[in-house]
């Protein structure tokens, strides 16, 4: 399931700027930061530090590898993406401009699938609004193993049998 894009008041390039003068000591923009900043907001997929760095460097992006940690923290702090802890790796994928979402994780694979579920949403506002909680987003993943992964480790056992 491909998300919908949300319409959004500013590009996540112009949010970040405004991110980085907002800091209690303004940072500058540099231009590592800007081709970054376009590069994943080009493609909509998710990916790990360095997966990233991999990637920019095969479409002949010049960045170091510190500025690309650096600057994925603040892209997270900035609210432009969001970090998913799946053990131990993190993923990254895009928070502005896409719904609330799921996951589901393969942990064979590792495939992160996608998906919106309205009635998880009507617990977690049940369950803040019985303990007076004021929610700032979460994240839902749930491990297992996807279709494909799966069919192939039913027909191995059905090979062994044999």
């Amino acid at each position: 399931m491909s998300l919908p894009r949300i319409s959004v008041s500013q590009s996540p390039e112009s949010k970040f700027q405004e991110f980085l003068r907002s800091r209690p000591k303004s940072q500058r923009y540099t231009d590592q930061q800007r081709e970054m900043v376009r590069f994943i907001f080009e493609r909509h997929n998710h990916f790990d530090a360095e997966q990233l760095i991999d990637d920019m460097k095969r479409a002949k992006c010049s960045i170091s590898r510190a500025t690309v940690y650096r600057t994925l923290k603040k892209l997270v702090e900035a609210g432009l993406l969001r970090e998913l802890n799946v053990g131990p790796r993190t993923f990254y994928e895009h928070d502005y401009g896409y719904p609330q979402h799921e996951h589901l994780y393969c942990q064979q694979c590792q495939k992160m699938i996608e998906f919106q579920a309205d009635e998880i949403n009507k617990v977690i506002e049940q369950v803040c609004l019985e303990h007076n909680f004021q929610t700032q987003g979460h994240t839902f993943i749930i491990r297992g193993l996807c279709s494909d992964c799966n069919r192939a480790r039913v027909n191995k056992r059905r090979l062994d049998l044999i």
